[in-house]
């Protein structure tokens, strides 16, 4: 039988079933009956088998780079905290997590942090992306409530979608919304974005606003319901704040022009918010990342309070979560400003009951430092000893060499993680060897409140272990083991659940007092839930929507959101703004999809996009240099008219095991939202400029070349035990082809042509009749295409015409396969032009043909702009 468990990516948390098959791979496939997904599972988790290989795994534990045992490294770590306590106060240690986390691991690491290290020093990766999110909930509606359900964006008759490239970072709601529409075909989408993404296919309306102009559309849209007459006064009664907020409302005109849009774009969006009572306005990293996330999020809400669309079938602001367990966090309290439970400092005796629930005199009596702050606190020596658990934050945090050097520079670096190396991981003293997705055992919350099992069907490797195991230990040796001393994830969430119900008499929504009498094989055979399911109450499906609020006057509250620019504007020297972001079918840092050839099929290597009529000399398919005053990348030039003017985006996944130049986070700005800590991503003024290296070549290979072999190189994985390199230097041509040999050394002969006038290079090893490396090095971006020379490397030999093609560069007979588009059936670009040549007139006989599109969906508007593009006209 399957495994019932759930995917490790996104916040969307769909319900997998797994069988392990064989020694690192398992079949995976959609849970039918899981509430997120109904069967549905995105390229990312349908490439979950591919990623389960220990290659790359973290087996044991080391200090300063030595194996050493699980004893001698959890007493350095546990004497380290000690000691660094001892001398410079609790405030001198810290915690970084992650939504990676399983619950059970989130609540022992805030435990021992705020409960027992007595600091409030623990922050998660999740600031990086909700943060802002979490803060305007909290100021609108007294906690951290996501009002509504999934199926609401089934029910509206309105989906707004605000800085969410939904097709791509969610694309199983995403695929939701499109069933929806098909189904209910007056349903609209509105898509507020300053780049024309993959979601605006298919929209009703795409509104490409200026970077960070969000609260002004919003304030011009409270303006336009007031002036409407849209305001609901039945449910007004149930808020405060109204007067002032409205006192930040702007005129139609007004709000186009501080967002750069066309005015009548404008009043017909707000022309349909206002006439259509069921609207979801979906909003994610787009609003969150930036100085101003936490009012570009309540001016959203503001919008929904003051209709009263909000908690009702089909209505409601709707924030969608970047990470798998970003919600679980946030239930237990890992966020340096927030207590286990969704208890409060600031509301009078919370902290006296989590005292005395954990038992624990020391409870830190005041919130911790931010991402942001933490780390800076790390770089001055205010903070002498971090324990980072499941995340890469010298990648993943702004101005990322800064990151470096404040770890470089830290008494004591303790990483526990489940691969062996990582940017982060490379500056451990002590490295800690965790479990990963498929091994790990607990529970996980996804963007809509619902719990779900993740289940293990795979066995332990060598000797890494559980977080909340290597917690527990580090308590224990600190002198707390009998606040630690569970014997499994189901005494922890029994403890999480129970702490729920405390003193909550329904002051606190978040309340899964229910659950904390589940016995083991409850807790093990446990189905998705959504909270809050209390004790002592009827559980509420949709939340608010009876104008009962956890505030202590019982009102929401709508909260003025005055215009303020950018921390940083762009300007003469900095004249374009910086966003960054995810790719489809990548995540994070690599970690895990990096082991997945076929998820690096669509996009290859970094890219920077800009406007055409932003790239001056920068060419398609050349190089730019994107520079701020923070930090620097050199990514492939991507000349994009669907990008606004004024505006560049690069992906945020690139590090330096895959292609060192080209870390997008050196580059951007650390200023941060005031109220939430979230740093400003989307907005970074830059100066891109182009790069002309001496020669671009690319070399296919058995093994990793490393990132030293050019001065620019994006190593990925192309196959089963084959490597692409993408490479272009202003040194000499011959180093690819040198080490390709070195790291080929033995039998078999190499076929070379050199041609030293045109500056072109070729060279391949074959070996036992088979193609075994290559090498191409041209004087610019005109070079063979990699598909073909790939499907030459998967036959067991190659011909006398094969080796002519070689070294001529190019095939003698039929077209190169050229880049998948779908990637979960390996379907590319060619196919389908030919499909719609062929007569197929639209996506379901596009899929009928050649099967593109017909998994997780996320391709489909990109098949939809070639349809567009190619279209057959019908006969008259």
């Amino acid at each position: 039988m399957p495994t019932r468990t759930t995917c490790p990516y996104c916040g969307v948390g769909c319900g997998v079933l797994a069988r392990a098959d064989g020694p690192g791979t398992a079949e995976i496939a959609g849970h039918p009956a899981h509430p997120a997904n109904f069967g549905r599972l995105c390229s990312k988790g349908a490439a979950l088998g591919e990623t389960l290989s220990l290659e790359g795994r973290l087996l044991y534990p080391s200090m300063d780079g030595a194996r050493t045992s699980w004893d001698a490294a959890l007493d350095r770590v546990a004497a380290g905290f000690a000691d660094t306590i001892a001398r410079h106060g609790p405030d001198s240690v810290a915690l970084y997590v992650s939504g990676q986390l399983l619950t059970e691991d989130y609540y022992a690491a805030n435990k021992l942090a705020k409960g027992f290290l007595g600091t409030a020093n623990i922050d998660s990766n999740s600031r990086l992306c909700m943060a802002s999110a979490v803060a305007a909930h909290r100021r609108a509606f007294g906690e951290d409530l996501v009002p509504g359900t999934y199926e609401d964006l089934e029910l509206a008759d309105l989906v707004v979608l605000v800085g969410s490239n939904l097709a791509w970072c969610h694309p199983v709601l995403h695929q939701r919304i499109a069933a929806a529409r098909v189904l209910r075909p007056g349903m609209r989408v509105v898509v507020i974005d300053p780049r024309r993404t993959a979601t605006c296919e298919g929209a009703d309306l795409h509104l490409a606003l200026a970077p960070g102009s969000d609260v002004a559309l919003f304030n011009g849209l409270l303006g336009h319901l007031r002036r409407e007459g849209k305001a609901d006064t039945r449910f007004l009664q149930h808020l405060s704040g109204v007067d002032a907020a409205l006192a930040h409302a702007i005129d139609t005109a007004t709000a186009a022009a501080s967002c750069g849009l066309p005015i009548g774009d404008v009043a017909r969006f707000f022309g349909w918010f206002a006439d259509t009572p069921c609207v979801v306005t979906v909003f994610s990293q787009g609003v969150n990342q930036s100085s101003a996330g936490t009012d570009k999020a309540n001016a959203i809400i503001n919008a929904h309070l003051l209709t009263g669309r909000i908690g009702t079938p089909g209505a409601g602001p709707f924030s969608v979560t970047g990470q798998p367990n970003a919600m679980g966090g946030r239930e237990v309290g890992a966020l340096s400003n927030m207590l286990a439970a969704h208890l409060d400092w600031d509301r009078p005796g919370d902290a006296d009951l989590l005292r005395r629930y954990w038992a624990a005199p020391a409870l830190a009596e005041r919130p911790g430092l931010k991402a942001v702050d933490l780390f800076q606190a790390i770089g001055d020596g205010r903070v002498r000893a971090v324990w980072i658990m499941g995340t890469n934050p010298a990648v993943s945090l702004p101005d990322g060499d800064r990151v470096r050097r404040a770890l470089a520079g830290c008494e004591l670096v303790v990483v526990s993680d489940p691969v062996a190396e990582s940017d982060t991981m490379d500056l451990a003293h002590v490295r800690l060897p965790a479990l990963a997705w498929g091994e790990k055992d607990g529970t996980v919350t996804n963007s809509e409140r619902v719990i779900s099992r993740q289940r293990p069907f795979l066995p332990l490797p060598g000797e890494a272990r559980a977080n909340w195991w290597a917690i527990a230990q580090v308590a224990r040796r600190l002198g707390h083991g009998s606040a630690f001393a569970w014997r499994g994830p189901a005494d922890i969430f029994r403890e999480h659940a129970a702490l729920s119900g405390v003193g909550n008499g329904g002051q606190r929504v978040f309340d899964i007092s229910a659950l904390a009498g589940l016995s083991d094989a409850e807790y093990e055979a446990m189905p998705p839930i959504r909270w809050p399911c209390p004790a002592a109450r009827p559980a509420q499906e949709r939340l608010l929507g009876d104008g009962r609020f956890p505030m202590p006057d019982g009102r929401g509250r709508m909260v003025p959101t005055p215009l303020r620019g950018p921390a940083h504007a762009v300007s003469e020297d900095w004249p374009l703004a910086l966003m960054t972001g995810r790719l489809r079918d990548q995540w994070h840092t690599m970690t895990r999809t990096g082991k997945a050839p076929r998820l690096f099929a669509h996009a290859p290597e970094p890219v920077v996009s800009l406007h055409p009529l932003d790239a001056g000399s920068i060419v398609e398919g050349g190089f730019a240099v994107v520079e701020s005053a923070w930090g620097r990348g050199v990514f492939r030039a991507r000349l994009d008219p669907g990008m606004r003017r004024g505006a560049v985006f690069v992906p945020m996944h690139w590090t330096d095991r895959f292609c060192r130049a080209a870390r997008a986070n050196a580059a951007v700005n650390p200023a941060a939202d005031p109220v939430s800590g979230q740093p400003e991503f989307k907005h970074t003024p830059v100066c891109v400029r182009p790069w002309t290296p001496a020669w671009h070549g690319f070399a296919l290979g058995r093994v990793p070349l490393g990132q030293d072999v050019a001065a620019w190189c994006a190593a990925v994985p192309a196959g089963a035990g084959l490597w692409r390199h993408e490479l272009a230097s202003e040194g000499p041509a011959e180093a690819a082809h040198a080490a390709l040999v070195a790291l080929h050394d033995g039998p078999g002969t190499w076929i070379t042509l050199h041609d030293a006038n045109r500056g072109v290079h070729r060279a391949a090893l074959v070996r036992d009749g088979s193609l075994r490396a290559c090498v191409f090095v041209g004087p610019d971006a005109g070079l063979p295409p990699r598909n073909w020379l790939l499907g030459l490397f998967a036959a067991e030999s190659i011909t006398l015409a094969d080796r002519r093609a070689l070294l001529a560069g190019r095939p003698f007979t039929g077209a190169a396969p050229e880049p998948s588009v779908c990637v979960c059936h390996g379907v590319g670009a060619g196919a389908i032009r030919r499909a719609i040549h062929a007569g197929c007139g639209d996506l379901e006989r596009i899929g009928q043909a050649t099967r593109a599109g017909t998994n997780c969906g996320s391709c489909r508007p990109e098949i939809a702009a070639l349809l567009a593009a190619h279209r057959v006209a019908e006969p008259a």
